[in-house]
């Protein structure tokens, strides 16, 4: 339940309806995950498992399980806290991975794996949120920029390529997410309705699009 509302809230975020229900690709099996890859364990605790098929694409997505036994103890939609921030984080990422290429396989858009990477962390921002601030009546969460951005690291496993571009997607995720803060929410009078506007815009950019406009409002 918790991945299809995950789900649910993206594509309201967005105005992006599902295609296809995320909880019916998953795997949360550790093996069949790493058979999948030819690998001898995941590399991660999220994965979106994509392979070319005589029909298309095959797509999977792998969560660890320990992940999401940890989240239905501690469910961030009742009550997102420090403790199940991270949890939270990484689910959210995969569902967004899984939603945003279905978004596009559909209107036969290709995507890239920075394109994937750059909207999953403004997703991850503007889910959390959203969901922030309807747990405080409103109030606005001053401590949740740096909590998404100002505290990241990165995997010691990552090779450079890798590491290069999960950097450049946090890095102008943190520039665009920085700047909706700045412009709709710390102002005086607050502007949901033109931060949503801004965000969908962003969601039907392609990748070289999504820099672009991130980069302006630098």
């Amino acid at each position: 339940m918790l991945l299809r509302e995950l789900q649910c809230r993206i594509a309201g975020l967005y105005d992006a309806p599902a295609e296809h229900d995320v909880h019916d690709f998953l795997i949360t099996d550790a093996a069949h995950a790493a058979a999948l890859q030819g690998a001898e364990r995941p590399p991660t605790d999220e994965q979106l498992l994509i392979a070319e098929c005589e029909d298309g694409v095959s797509v999977s997505l792998y969560l660890d399980a320990t992940v999401l036994e940890r989240l239905a103890s501690r469910c961030p939609l009742e009550r997102l806290t420090d403790e199940n921030l991270a949890d939270f984080c990484t689910v959210l990422e995969g569902v967004s991975h899984f939603h945003y290429f279905v978004w596009c396989a559909v209107r036969d858009r290709g995507v890239s794996l920075l394109e994937l990477e750059l909207q999953a962390e403004v997703d991850k921002y503007a889910s959390a949120l959203q969901l922030t601030l309807a747990q405080r009546g409103g109030r606005f969460p001053g401590e949740l920029f740096h909590r998404m951005f100002g505290c990241a690291g990165f995997l010691p496993h990552l090779s450079q390529a890798e590491r290069a571009r999960y950097e450049e997607a946090h890095h102008f995720a943190a520039r665009f997410c920085r700047r909706l803060e700045e412009r709709f929410l710390r102002r005086r009078t607050a502007r949901p309705e033109a931060m949503l506007a801004e965000l969908r815009t962003f969601y039907r950019l392609g990748r070289h699009a999504k820099l672009r406009y991130a980069a302006q409002w630098g």
